[in-house]
């Protein structure tokens, strides 16, 4: 029995802060739209980007900028031309728009980094001095602590810091370096990581020990070990990444590069022929080394190739903005690519905690009586479950919440996992409320008999995928007896059904990961609309269901933040590791999600899709629209010698001179306006891989060849305005 003092109170653990609401900080990274402005700002670095040794890198925006160059040296050749000064002013500017749209995918990121910089402060560590401190290990490999006074600390720069480095860390203090907290429970500020300004809880032990550098302490006192060296934090590798500084090309962007190189080597080798080609039909004069090069960038695919960089950055970027780290842009893409998607139960498709649902009371027992019990016997219960009792209680019978220095003389039984019960004493009569073995076995001591009914009410529960708690009470005679049950079940969150019906569609299989009995999770899984489950799992059941996937030629997608979950975290193909997980899950994942939201798994899939639509519509643009500057150029520049080829010219573009600049001209802009649905990407709406490819060519292909039409026609018309060209 307990002393007769209220049940101690705690802050409510806040692991996931709130998405919005008052006083949360806008998320890091903005809105994601484009903003003009940020051409202005990006103008220098594409002007940077000019180097060849940068240009190089993109073979089709190289081969643009040699043809800039040699325009300008055939220009200077003869400065009263104003067609060759003007051919190759556009070139130059194609080649300036394509590094612009690298620079403002950038510049986004960079501006991100900058925010992170800020949690980067030069922080005095309160070091536990090697030797002279209490902590001891233990036999499970855990340290455990002493009182503060049998330490001897020393003040140390953070950069001074030292893999198993041990810190103190009180209210107001900043979080000198990543590791893991070894003693203590404090709240902190995580808001210059997430961008969300609710604290969160950090405790040693279990799945929510680990820190981060630059965050800072609100309340109480933690140890914690330092776990990375200076320069190798989370907070180093976030601003590498998000500057771009680390990204590398992804196979698909390299194999696309390689095949735009191809292309621009065949249409190099088809313009190099025409020269002779011209001299032979006598139409040199038509085919000057501007007009070629003209021709040559024209018709080698440079819209794709100048946003190429730029919707890979901006892939991570969006990302970013939704709070999540990605390792390399290959995990983006696998994101995309992904056919089976590992989730777990609690906290992913349930709510994380279950809740009382309803009270079932016995044969001859009011429910009232009932709610009563539970709603007493559950106050000295701090757990979830206990809470959801208490609210349930009030919300469904209008019994107020009563406060436990309300009721003097009681002997409060607080639950243990021991006992697996709560309850209280008061006035004579002892209520218990627990698992259903210890409360049989509690009525029992005490003399009392187990109705009938009470097991086909557990059965009930248990084979609708809940958890029966039973209530019982004594009076002092000693009479002992069950009440009725409580049932407490897993709550699936609002939309999870839609949202794998969704996924159904992009063709995408669901599996629910938990450790509850199969008789549960079935039930779980079929409300909540997943393909299948996976119960009892245990770290080598993840591992084995993963490699069975990948053996058949899937890519993997999983979600995790415990030390258990790592090895499959490691083995998926697209591993997201939970902020407030272990460092071992971070470690071993490629995404990390700041705002430790399981069901961002989704979100990621979609936005490697959009990453992959975005991608290959404007490669399809690119492609579809050399068709229209094929027929703008090369009937001007044969029709001389040719009347016949006339024909071809079915825009009825004014000149020879007016066609060519038109195209030159229509390619440089084109590059700039599609600069926002680079940055912003194409909407991605879940559908078959056949409907999806009828939309792209629908839209892209189509709009490819159409557009063109339209704007070298419109540039046409404004050039024949001006005197000499026309």
């Amino acid at each position: 029995m307990s002393t007769a003092t209220p049940p101690p109170t705690r802050p409510p653990r806040t692991d996931a802060p709130p998405a919005g609401g008052p006083g949360a900080a806008p998320a890091r990274g903005g809105s994601g739209l484009f903003d003009p402005r940020q051409l202005v700002t990006s103008f220098p670095d594409a002007l940077r980007k000019l180097d060849p040794r940068v240009m190089v890198k993109s073979p089709v925006m190289f081969v643009v900028l040699v043809g800039s160059v040699v325009t300008t040296a055939l220009a200077l050749t003869d400065p009263t031309d104003w067609f060759g000064w003007a051919i190759t002013g556009w070139l130059w500017l194609t080649t300036i728009f394509a590094n612009l749209a690298e620079a403002v995918a950038e510049g986004r990121g960079k501006a991100q980094a900058d925010t992170l910089r800020k949690a980067k402060t030069d922080t005095v560590a309160r070091r536990v001095v090697p030797g002279a401190d209490s902590l001891k290990q233990s036999r499970t490999g855990v340290r455990t602590g002493a009182p503060a006074g049998a330490r001897t600390e020393e003040r140390v720069a953070g950069t001074d810091l030292r893999v198993g480095d041990l810190v103190v860390c009180e209210a107001g203090d900043v979080i000198p370096g990543d590791g893991d907290v070894v003693e203590g429970v404090a709240s902190v500020d995580e808001s210059a990581i997430t961008g969300e300004s609710a604290p969160v809880i950090r405790e040693s032990g279990g799945d929510r020990s680990a820190v981060t550098g630059g965050t800072k302490v609100l309340s109480d006192r933690i140890v914690v070990r330092i776990t990375t060296k200076p320069g190798e934090t989370f907070i180093d590798r976030m601003i590498g990444l998000v500057e771009g500084a680390s990204r590398q090309k992804t196979p698909n962007e390299i194999a696309l590069n390689i095949l735009l190189a191809s292309l621009t080597i065949v249409f190099l080798l088809a313009v190099v022929t025409l020269k002779p080609f011209a001299i032979y039909a006598g139409a040199d004069d038509q085919t000057s080394m501007i007009v070629l090069a003209a021709l040559l960038v024209c018709l080698i695919p440079t819209t794709i190739g100048a946003l190429l960089s730029a919707i890979g950055i901006a892939g991570m970027d969006r990302l970013v903005q939704r709070n999540v780290l990605a390792m390399s842009g290959r995990a983006v893409e696998a994101a995309g690519d992904v056919s089976t998607l590992l989730l777990d139960k609690t906290g992913t498709i349930t709510l994380g905690n279950r809740q009382a649902a309803e009270f079932v009371p016995v044969a001859g027992v009011p429910e009232a009586e009932l709610a009563d019990a539970a709603q007493l016997s559950s106050l000295a219960d701090e757990t979830p479950e206990g809470r959801s009792i208490v609210v349930l209680a009030e919300e469904a019978y209008g019994l107020r919440e009563r406060d436990p220095g309300e009721l003097p003389g009681a002997d409060w039984v607080r639950f243990t996992a021991q006992t697996r019960m709560s309850g209280v004493d008061l006035d004579g009569r002892a209520v218990r409320k627990g698992a259903s073995g210890s409360v049989v076995a509690w009525v029992k001591e005490r003399g009392g008999r187990v109705p009938e009914d009470v097991r086909d009410l557990t059965d009930r529960i248990a084979e609708a995928g809940g958890t029966p708690l039973l209530v019982a009470s004594a009076d002092e005679g000693g009479d002992a007896r069950v009440l009725g049950v409580i049932h407490l079940k897993d709550v699936v969150k609002e939309g999870m059904r839609e949202r794998f019906d969704e996924l159904r569609r992009m063709g995408i299989r669901t599996v629910m990961i938990t450790g509850d009995n199969p008789l549960t999770a079935k039930a779980i899984a079929e409300e909540a609309g997943v393909d299948d489950f996976l119960a009892e799992a245990t770290p080598e059941d993840k591992m084995a269901l993963i490699k069975r996937e990948q053996a058949g030629g899937k890519l993997v997608a999983m979600t995790g933040d415990g030390t258990n979950d790592a090895p499959a975290l490691a083995q998926a193909d697209v591993g997201v590791a939970m902020n407030t997980g272990t460092s071992a899950a971070k470690e071993a994942g490629n995404m990390v999600d700041l705002d430790s939201d399981p069901t961002k798994l989704i979100e990621i899939v979609e936005i490697g899709k959009q990453l992959l639509i975005t991608r290959g519509a404007l490669t399809t643009f690119s492609i579809a629209n050399d068709v229209a500057k094929y027929f703008a150029i090369i009937p001007a520049m044969f029709a001389v010698a040719y009347p016949s080829l006339d024909r071809l010219n079915i825009m009825g573009l004014a000149s020879p001179e007016s066609a060519i600049l038109s195209a030159v001209v229509f390619n440089a802009l084109v590059i700039i306006a599609l600069v926002p649905l680079a940055l912003r990407g194409v909407r991605y709406r879940p559908a078959s891989a056949d409907r999806m490819l009828r939309r792209n060519l629908g839209i892209y292909g189509l709009g490819g060849i159409v557009a063109p039409f339209i704007g070298i026609k419109l540039i046409d018309l404004l050039l024949s305005l001006i005197p000499g060209i026309g």
